[in-house]
């Protein structure tokens, strides 16, 4: 019985491993073949000679630094303003007694609930109406609208953990609440904010909604326009698509393997409180 248990874990294991993995591996032979290879309906065959050429066409026709810095510029910014404003917040509704903490962690939670189409509208008359269409800050507002609630919720489940003598001790040794949330609570926090950064990273560095709405301007646009270089009229270049895709997903992989640590102890941190 012990054997057949642990069978059945081996097996979903190795499902689970091969129903990740396996996209990224297909991915990589589709950006390695010919328009023909890819046409003639064999998705599992390997690539009959590898098209490295799939690849510089990718960067240079697909203008991949442009979009690449482009995408960069806007993520980083993003990543900045969510950490610094949801652990301000979440630091404000676990630490400090007051009563409308709950109400304001309650609105924040509102936020995760609203789908980000249906505020296309009214963000594109807003923007206009600022003249902040097809400027970096169209993407970046929104973007750190939509992101700091999760970050909140994240960050409060956490902070919510730390016990308050450590504040008591630092407040008797004459420390600021601004010292402690720098020094202490920050430092200590760090694994949960690594998994708001990969989740924030990983959301904007894909987004493609907003941006198609809001930039027009070819020297303001994100990574995921880079596709559609490939694509005209009448012939669409299908293996430096895939080849653009995989450039494209490389900065998410690595960024996950160097964070991988931190964000495997970010997401059950808070879970259990010791």
């Amino acid at each position: 019985m012990h054997k057949l248990k642990k069978g059945i874990v081996y097996l979903l294991i190795a499902v689970l491993c091969v129903t990740q993995l396996y996209p990224l591996f297909w991915l990589l032979t589709y950006s390695l073949k010919t328009n023909e290879e890819i046409l003639d309906g064999q998705f599992f065959a390997l690539p009959k000679s590898p098209v490295w050429d799939n690849y510089s066409n990718a960067y240079h026709s697909g203008h991949y630094l442009k979009y690449l810095s482009n995408s960069v510029i806007v993520t980083a910014t993003v990543m900045v303003c969510v950490i610094l404003f949801s652990s301000m917040v979440a630091f404000a509704i676990t630490r400090f007694r007051f009563k409308w903490g709950n109400l304001i962690m309650l609105i924040f939670l509102l936020g995760m609930m609203i789908p980000l189409q249906s505020t296309l509208l009214p963000l594109m008359i807003i923007f206009r109406d600022a003249h902040l269409l097809d400027t970096r800050w169209s993407l970046i507002l929104p973007y750190v609208a939509f992101s700091t609630p999760i970050a909140v919720f994240i960050l409060s489940g956490f902070m919510k953990t730390i016990p308050h003598e450590i504040e008591e001790s630092a407040y008797i040794d004459g420390a600021s609440v601004y010292r402690i949330f720098r020094s202490i609570i920050i430092p200590i926090s760090i694994p949960p904010v690594m998994t708001v950064c990969i989740l924030t990273f990983i959301t904007i560095w894909n987004e493609y909604i907003l941006a198609a709405t809001f930039i027009s301007d070819e020297d303001l646009k994100t990574l995921p326009f880079g596709v559609y270089s490939f694509v005209s009229q009448y012939q669409t270049n299908y293996g430096n698509i895939g080849a653009f895709l995989v450039m494209g997903a490389l900065p998410v992989i690595l960024l996950y393997f160097i964070l991988s640590e931190k964000i495997t102890k970010g997401m059950v941190a808070g879970a259990v409180k010791g």
